[in-house]
């Protein structure tokens, strides 16, 4: 059967552009949220779990680490992502004055933009020529700093998905270690928390398209690892009566 393309010429089921790239970026982040999530709290609650059987003193580290990462993360995401939007702000700013200010000398970048990407001159400067018709600023945004005007990341957003996606990932282990009956909970949290990290490994490297083998290799070895650690020094300070 022969495959159907748009006007564009473009197959109707492949995603392009800004967008799509935009969104696999956020699902990438989510996904790793929620690892940072399982992770941390698990090494939390199996640490804790190691030390002492009563359920509430598991529960109250459970909901405190939780809080605590979610907010770490959330508050951390917002800086960073501020930080980043301030930084693109001032350059599409830079890039508007100059525009307003040299026009010609824009112009002529572009065009060498477009000849060191493979055209020749004369195609060179004709797309430069029709794209500061159309849109000069956003021609010169992305193509000069790799920036689209209309897509700036909003750190609110930015921090409240960080801070869901943590959540969410955390309570898996917070639930694995709280449900089963008493000499199950470790066996079943390591169980829970390993199949999970696997889980978001695939996931994480089908989105960027590398090695799912090694990328499932890495998440679960350190999150094993993470409760290992904790759990022995948990025991240790059982031993100790701390």
């Amino acid at each position: 059967m022969a495959r159907t393309t748009s006007a564009s010429g473009a197959h109707p089921h492949e995603p392009h552009g800004d967008g799509f790239a935009g969104k696999l970026n956020w699902l990438r982040a989510g996904v790793l949220g929620a690892n940072d999530g399982i992770v941390s709290t698990a090494g939390l609650v199996v640490g804790v779990a190691a030390a002492t059987t009563d359920t509430a003193a598991l529960f109250t580290a459970g909901i405190a680490g939780i809080s605590a990462g979610a907010i770490s993360m959330a508050v951390g995401e917002y800086v960073s992502v501020s930080t980043q939007r301030d930084s693109e702000r001032a350059l599409l700013a830079k890039e508007r004055r100059e525009l307003r200010d040299e026009p010609d000398y824009e112009l002529a970048e572009l065009s060498e933009i477009y000849q060191a990407k493979g055209l020749t001159p004369e195609t060179a400067r004709k797309v430069a020529e029709e794209l500061t018709a159309h849109d000069a600023f956003t021609a010169h945004a992305e193509a000069e700093l790799g920036l689209n005007p209309t897509e700036l990341t909003n750190p609110w957003q930015a921090a409240l998905s960080s801070a869901v996606a943590f959540t969410l990932g955390a309570l898996l282990p917070l639930l694995a270690i709280l449900l089963p009956p008493v000499t199950a909970r470790i066996p079943v949290t390591f169980a829970a928390v390993l199949a999970a990290l696997a889980l978001t490994g695939s996931v994480s490297a089908g989105l960027g398209g590398s090695s799912r083998g090694r990328a499932v290799l890495r998440v679960v070895v350190g999150g094993a690892l993470a409760m290992a650690v904790t759990y022995g020094i948990g025991q240790l300070a059982d031993v100790a009566g701390i």
